[in-house]
């Protein structure tokens, strides 16, 4: 008698994670080129010498836990978190806070909570968040756009052996521009300010756009659905409209300039999509997405840091739960999940 054919789960198939992550990967690369395009030769420093530390504590890490490094290492999630953490830091950024940005984020972003699939915080955003609150100074040295140092001088930056001081380099950006303005027009800033391009950031703006093809090639591949980027996209477009004051000296920014500024794409295509800390369902995504967007204008208009897309990712982390709980969808052939508690419980 010829016995009927197996399937799942029984069978198997290719390390889907790591083909997700190789892609996700992939996509960054628009956005990677365009900073070492902008910045020079800090930015791919970042990217490799990231890697390399995220590698090495991923490999300590598994070792300690007792996991088998072959298999784990492959996965490409610590590339990944590695990646996204190189391109938020200042390209030139000392060696030393780049290490310590990225040992964080994997050990205490990833690893003590149970490693991959039980991180409730965006790992890349933890390591960003701790070096920005632990060394602003370091975390606010970008470069003007077209006036990034050389190769020899940028290392040396990185190494801390220049004798050419940082502000013969250091620019603000348009949102920090932004942000400490007091009386003046935004024709008077843009006039006065080489951080502010034809719509966002100098430069910046065209970074934005690079990570918008790249998210928006994720998004054709289905690696995730819509939800949570038009979420974010939308809250924050929505709330720089409400607040937009047009061209006063009280304005808070177009809502072209707040969605081609800072890390605006890459938080809405490349972090808040994160299927481990963000929500599970669509709804869950969607409302996720809505938070991370007006608590990025929040922070941006009245907070302390010109760019809050890191910060508030964390405070949404925190909020994941709760939003999935009121957001869970119906069971087929359940009822409807009661909500809150009785009297007695």
């Amino acid at each position: 008698m010829k016995l009927p054919r197996i399937t799942s789960p029984h069978t198997t198939g290719a390390n889907r994670t790591q083909k997700i992550m190789l892609t996700v990967l992939a996509a960054c690369a628009p956005g990677a080129l365009a900073l070492i395009a902008l910045y020079g030769v800090g930015t791919l420093f970042n990217l490799l010498w990231c890697s390399l530390i995220a590698l090495a504590t991923e490999a300590i890490m598994l070792r300690l836990r007792g996991r088998p490094l072959a298999f784990f290492l492959k996965d490409g999630s610590a590339l990944v978190t590695a990646v996204l953490l190189a391109l938020t830091l200042p390209p030139y950024a000392p060696w030393w806070l780049s290490l310590v940005a990225t040992a964080f984020a994997l050990i205490f972003g990833k690893h003590l909570y149970g490693g991959l699939g039980q991180n409730p915080f965006n790992p890349a955003m933890l390591g960003y968040v701790v070096a920005l609150v632990s060394f602003p100074l370091y975390m606010s040295q970008w470069p003007a756009p077209d006036n990034a140092p050389g190769l020899v001088d940028g290392l040396r930056q990185i190494f801390g052996i220049s004798s050419q001081a940082p502000d013969a380099w250091v620019g603000a950006t348009a949102l920090d521009v932004l942000r400490n303005n007091n009386s003046l027009t935004m024709e008077e800033l843009a006039s006065q300010s080489a951080a502010f391009g034809h719509v966002g950031g100098r430069g910046v703006e065209l970074v934005n756009l690079a990570f918008l093809a790249g998210g928006l090639f994720l998004l054709w591949r289905k690696l995730f659905t819509w939800h949570a980027p038009v979420g974010m996209l939308g809250a924050l477009l929505v709330m720089s409209l409400a607040f937009w004051n047009g061209t006063g000296s009280d304005s808070h920014g177009s809502p072209l300039l707040h969605l081609f500024s800072g890390a605006t794409m890459l938080g809405a295509f490349f972090i808040v999509t994160d299927p481990v800390s963000g929500a599970t369902s669509n709804r869950g995504r969607l409302l996720f997405g809505i938070g991370v967007g007006m608590l990025t204008y929040i922070i941006r208009a009245w907070g302390g840091y010109p760019d809050g897309v890191a910060f508030a990712v964390l405070l949404m982390n925190l909020a994941a739960p709760t939003i999935d709980y009121y957001t869970r969808p119906r069971t087929y052939g359940h009822k409807k999940p009661e909500r809150g508690f009785k009297l007695g419980d």
